[in-house]
């Protein structure tokens, strides 16, 4: 993780933001929004600010007005990183590799709730945890947003389809490197891929933008759009035919009687 330009932009969290609820989901507190009867679930891997983030609660949201389960799980622990403490002392105790073993205990327990197909997006900490799950046949398709810590051999072993939403003002995924992890994904046919830089916009600007300014929000929700329309591709229209539940209409964003 290069300097703090993955920590700009810090959001003010707030346990009670979002429309869903704070449940146990194996041993994590997990922030889930969307249907109990959804056999298909979103697992959304936070930045280094953890699950108490508005902005990303808020995306949660709008995944699961699209029938989606959606988790957020506490992989911090209740510690996520804060301005005051030092980076590289944090990260010592919160790496990627323990998080991405923490991932698979809430692939495994959702799938003993019934869930049948699913999908995972990653913000800067987050896509190394979602590259990480990519790479087996825990989950049906993952999303990139601006990623850090993500290096080019690991997409030599992705096996699910993905895709790498990047910022053009990056010091941590910049364009030339972004363009060597498409040229690594081209050499795999069998992989589906979709690589995007979006122009203007820096490191974080997914979840960590200003909701005063317009700007900001439209290129947010334009990446939002994105990542929606890619993990529908593989998750939700890959299970029509197959009778399962995939609604179309609002949803209750907090369903108590589930994952007690």
């Amino acid at each position: 993780m290069s300097g703090r330009e993955c920590c700009e932009n810090p959001p003010a969290l707030s346990s009670s933001s979002g429309n869903g609820c704070v449940l146990q989901l194996g041993s994590f507190n997990t922030y889930v929004s969307g249907p109990s009867t959804s056999k298909l679930a979103i697992l959304l891997v936070s930045d280094v600010y953890g699950y108490e983030a508005p902005n990303l609660r808020k995306l949660s949201d709008k995944v699961a007005a699209a029938g989606y389960y959606v988790v957020v799980p506490d992989f911090f622990y209740g510690d996520p990183y804060t301005m005051e403490k030092t980076l590289s002392i944090w990260i010592q105790s919160h790496g990627t590799a323990k998080g991405f073993e923490d991932a698979k205990q809430v692939v495994a327990a959702l799938k003993d709730k019934g869930i049948s197909a699913i999908g995972a997006a990653g913000f800067c900490w987050g896509a190394k945890v979602v590259t990480e799950l990519s790479k087996s046949d825990y989950i049906q398709a993952v999303v990139l947003l601006h990623p850090s810590l993500v290096k080019v051999d690991d997409f030599k072993e992705v096996k699910a389809p993905i895709a790498i939403l990047a910022a053009e003002i990056d010091k941590i995924s910049p364009p030339e490197l972004i363009k060597q992890f498409e040229e690594i994904l081209s050499s795999k046919p069998e992989v589906d891929k979709f690589v995007k830089n979006f122009p203007g916009v820096k490191h974080g600007w997914t979840v960590r933008y200003n909701v005063e300014n317009k700007e900001a929000v439209q290129h947010a929700e334009e990446a939002h759009r994105d990542m929606l329309d890619w993990l529908t591709k593989y998750v939700k229209y890959s299970q029509k035919g197959s009778g399962l539940a995939v609604s179309e209409v609002p949803v209750p964003l907090c369903d108590l009687t589930v994952l007690r």
